[in-house]
C-alpha cells in the first residue's frame, strides 16, 4: 500500500505567508523598540514645537510614511487625548523622475475631514535622502489647500541632499554612503520592524 501524496497547497501557502517576515540582509541600525522610542520622542517635540495638539494634521506619504502618521497621532492621543487627523499625501503623479520612471502605481490620497488650510500640516515619511520626495509632497499639497505651516518629520535621515529640505523633526541620523541601501520595514506592512543598512 503506498503512502498517501503530500499536499503541495498547504505547503506553498505556509511558504508565502512567511516569505513577507524575511528581514533585509544587513545591519540593523535600528530595531523595533529604537523605532517605537524615536516616534514617542517625535510626538513630544510636535506637541512642544506646536504648544498643543491644536490644528495639527498629519499627512503620511505611501506607503511607509502613512503608518508612522498613525503611530505618531496614537503617541499624541496618548499624552493630550486628542484625535490627530491622520491622512495620506500621494506624490506619485509630482515627481520629477516621472518621465525616466513612468511605471508607478498610485496610492490614494486621504484628506482628513476639514482640510489643510490654516492648518499645521505634519508631512511624515520613513527615509529623507535626496529631498526630491519632500519636493513633490510639497508641490502636491500646494494642489490641497494653503497650510499655516507645513513641517517634515522622519524616521531616518540619511544625508546626501539634492536639494535645501531639512526635516524638522527626525528619528535617527544615519551617515551614509550613496552606494548603501537604508531599508525600513514595519510591522504594519511588511510583518517584520526595523531599519537595515546594507
Amino acid at each position: 500500500m503506498s503512502a498517501p501524496p503530500p499536499e503541495p497547497p498547504a505547503a506553498s501557502a505556509a511558504a508565502s505567508v512567511s516569505e513577507p517576515q524575511h528581514e533585509p540582509e544587513g545591519r540593523v541600525v535600528l530595531d523595533a523598540r529604537d523605532i517605537a522610542r524615536a516616534l514617542t520622542r517625535i510626538a513630544h517635540e510636535l506637541l512642544e514645537r506646536n504648544k498643543g495638539a491644536s490644528d495639527l494634521v498629519l499627512l503620511g506619504i505611501p506607503s511607509r510614511g502613512v503608518p508612522l502618521a498613525r503611530r505618531i497621532a496614537a503617541r499624541i492621543k496618548d499624552v493630550e487625548g486628542v484625535d490627530v487627523p491622520v491622512g495620506a499625501l500621494d506624490v506619485t503623479m509630482y515627481r520629477d523622475d516621472l518621465r525616466r520612471q513612468p511605471a508607478r502605481s498610485p496610492h490614494p490620497t486621504d484628506v482628513p475631514p476639514g482640510g489643510v488650510d490654516g492648518r499645521t500640516v505634519v508631512l511624515v515619511d520613513d527615509v529623507l535622502y535626496s529631498g526630491r520626495t519632500v519636493r513633490s509632497a510639497l508641490d502636491a499639497l500646494n494642489d490641497l489647500g494653503r497650510p499655516g505651516v507645513v513641517r517634515l518629520a522622519v524616521l531616518v535621515d540619511r544625508g546626501h541632499r539634492e536639494l535645501p529640505i531639512r526635516a524638522d523633526h527626525v528619528g535617527k541620523n544615519l551617515p551614509s554612503a550613496h552606494t548603501e541601501r537604508v531599508m525600513v520595514r514595519l510591522a504594519d506592512e511588511d510583518g517584520v520592524e526595523g531599519v537595515w543598512i546594507s
